[in-house]
């Protein structure tokens, strides 16, 4: 510890901090623009300025380190003069749009004027203008009213790995963009939204449509992977404007991705709002709730439980997946599951769990990548590594498909006759990796699709004897989830359905949204008996609806309380954020009403009890077993990546028009040819 003085008055703080950062321990606020927690220090604004006795000139408190005895002054008429200065500095060209910018009630720059700044203008001078740039579907650009601070400059570089933004020119003509004009690419880039203190950056898809004080936020989790990210949803009236970060130091830090951001506005878009009924025509009508659950029950009457299949989404909560399995289970329904055929041993959670939480890959020092691509598959883990990459004393090398990981990520091969190679010590790379102290293995969920995996896993378990991935104190086996609670489906009980059996089905249920490619595949299946009875409890409209006979509108994950468990085992829970159409019911509702109709006695978990549930689950974190004298065979296909497009990838995605415009601008960037 030092001991500095901060206006006189004694105080202590660690050797290693900034000026700036001891005055905030202290109480004391610091205005600044260009300086943030979680980037690189610039010191360009020059708000932060303090003065040190002994010290001619004020210093930006931001880049300059404390030492002992040091005396620091923040409430001077000099500190008071130089920041009006830099706040009149600054204001000389910004344009005085205040009543139309979409940062207004927000804005760093009006908040520190009105505190710090002067209460007349002397500027009476024309103010330049600078060319708005392109950045994307994502990213609204008013340039003119850019002041420099280079915060998202410093995130594509530090956080995001994507050296796009810099500085132009010098002096009055300084502009920030790209050195040749293209769209800014990555799937973080609504995080500079959120850092631009003025309204340079602001978001398309939320210009002119509300301002802070009309809204009421809910502090949620996102769905549209399995890390959870922690999000906050802001509602003008009952409609969603806008999905922001929320602070979680263990899961996301303060960013979410674009996806998690972006894809709101698929609560909008084909959304089925009251039942539907085919009729004797073989075309779809709407129908009444009363008329719809007449159908159902009437359905589960003539028709046998054993010619019933219920095919479950994972991407429902906690509460809605045991309603489903319990209805089942009442009913004797055998024939209940997802639609992913996985081939791993999910009676064990050391199996499809990331064993080694987000938080603690601080702690390794190598990072073997088998089939995955990790920026895509998940993007906060993806950030946490780069943060360990950039911190040094770490190396990454994969096996799969070349991908950008925005870090150096050496590709050793893309079979599983490289995998087979390193765990049998014939591969050049055997010593590097022995070598490592705390190594993790990362593997994608597309490698579990494979019927080759349980070769595949038993060449993994016989890495382990060589390196240290698993020992008596850790667990440095990763496996990537996809679905938002596909580890929840897992600690459920939940099996994968044999989609096959689908043919020989009178009535087959489809619970929740489900991606295109596994509707494509169930589509199939369905299409080979034209007796069988399609009931879909779906919330929009896709091409494989119209096979339906009833269609039942239920509510999203933002529209009820339920609960998710990430892909590291961490249990969270999820509020009611907006509601839905009028017509739309909980999954759990129309469950019980059937569980009555029909005098059975499936059990439905309360919210309270559902919470008193995932207290009472636990994960152990057990060694991977090696298993004896078994003989596997693995295929030379190479590892192909579980996504192909980041940005209509999940369930909702696929729905939401934003998302298609950034996968537009994302396939147009592979094209030679002008238009």
């Amino acid at each position: 510890m030092v001991k500095i003085f901060i206006n006189n008055e004694i105080t202590y703080v660690p050797f290693n901090s900034t000026v700036l950062e001891a005055c905030e321990s202290a109480g004391i606020e610091i205005p600044r623009f260009c300086f943030h927690e979680r980037l690189s220090i610039a010191g360009n604004c020059r708000m932060c300025l303090v003065e040190l006795e002994k010290t001619p000139k004020p210093v930006a408190s931001c880049a300059m380190p404390v030492m002992n005895n040091m005396r620091i002054f923040t409430d001077t008429p000099l500190v008071k003069k130089a920041r009006e200065g830099v706040l009149e500095f600054l204001l000389l060209n910004h344009p005085l749009d205040c009543p139309i910018c979409d940062q207004g009630g927000e804005c760093d720059l009006q908040d520190q004027t009105m505190v710090f700044g002067a209460d007349r203008s002397r500027f009476f001078e024309f103010k330049r203008g600078v060319v708005d740039k392109n950045c994307g579907p994502l990213i609204k650009t008013i340039m003119t009213r850019c002041i420099h601070c280079t915060r998202c400059v410093r995130f594509a570089s530090d956080i995001a790995g994507i050296e796009d933004l810099g500085t132009t020119n010098r002096g009055r003509d300084t502009e920030i963009g790209t050195y040749v004009s293209k769209v800014f690419q990555t799937e973080l880039s609504g995080n500079v939204i959120d850092l631009c203190p003025v309204g340079a950056l602001t978001s398309k898809v939320y210009a002119f449509i509300a301002r802070p004080w009309e809204l009421r936020s809910t502090e949620t989790i996102d769905f549209s992977d399995a890390v959870g990210s922690n999000i906050r949803v802001d509602l003008k009236e009952t409609e969603v404007v806008r999905v922001l970060p929320r602070v979680n130091e263990a899961i996301n830090e303060e960013w979410i991705s674009d996806k998690a951001r972006f894809n709101f506005d698929s609560l909008k878009t084909l959304r089925f709002d009251t039942p539907y009924i085919k009729n004797v025509l073989g075309s779809l009508e709407s129908c009444s709730w009363q008329k719809a659950i007449a159908e159902l029950e009437n359905l589960f009457f003539n028709i046998p439980s054993s010619k019933i299949a219920i095919v479950c989404s994972v991407n429902l909560g906690l509460m809605s997946l045991h309603g489903v399995q319990n209805f089942a289970n009442s009913l004797g329904v055998r024939h209940v599951g997802f639609p992913r055929k996985f081939y791993l041993e999910s009676d064990f959670p050391e199996h499809f769990l990331c064993n080694t939480t987000l938080d603690n890959i601080k702690s390794s020092d190598f990072c073997l990548f088998v089939g995955t691509n990790p920026r895509y598959e998940a993007s906060m883990l993806n950030l946490k590594i780069r943060k360990r990459f950039r911190q040094g004393l770490f190396e990454s090398v994969s096996i799969g498909i070349p991908h950008n990981s925005t870090y150096k990520t050496q590709i050793l091969g893309i079979s599983p006759s490289t995998l087979i190679d390193i765990s049998e010590g014939r591969h050049f790379f055997c010593k590097k990796l022995k070598k490592s102290k705390t190594p993790v293995l990362i593997c994608g969920a597309s490698l579990a699709e494979r019927k080759d995996f349980l070769g595949l896993e038993s060449s993994l378990k016989n890495l382990f004897r060589f390196i240290k991935v698993v020992d008596l104190t850790r667990n440095g086996f990763c496996f990537l989830n996809q679905e938002s609670n596909q580890v929840g489906a897992f600690l459920l009980g939940m099996k994968s359905i044999e989609l096959s059996i689908l043919k020989k089905q009178k009535l087959c249920i489809f619970v929740g949204p489900f991606r295109e490619d596994e509707l494509s595949i169930i589509e199939r299946f369905v299409n080979s008996n034209i007796d069988t009875k399609i009931v879909t409890f779906g919330v929009n409209g896709c091409d494989f609806s119209v096979f339906s006979n009833l269609i039942l509108p239920t509510t999203t994950v933002f529209e009820q309380e339920d609960a998710f468990i990430n892909l590291e085992g961490k249990k969270q829970k999820t509020l009611k954020v907006t509601t839905g159409p009028v017509l739309s019911r909980n999954i759990t509702d129309i469950l019980k009403i059937i569980n009555t109709r029909l005098n059975l006695n499936s059990s439905f978990l309360s919210k309270d009890a559902l919470w008193k549930t995932l207290h009472s689950i636990s994960i152990p974190k057990v060694a991977l077993k090696k298993n004896q004298n078994s003989v596997f065979f693995i295929y030379s296909t190479p590892f192909l990546p579980f996504l192909t497009d980041f940005h209509i990838s999940d369930s909702f995605s696929r729905f939401s028009n934003t998302m298609l415009s950034c996968s537009n601008a994302y396939r147009a960037s592979f094209i030679n040819f002008l238009k």
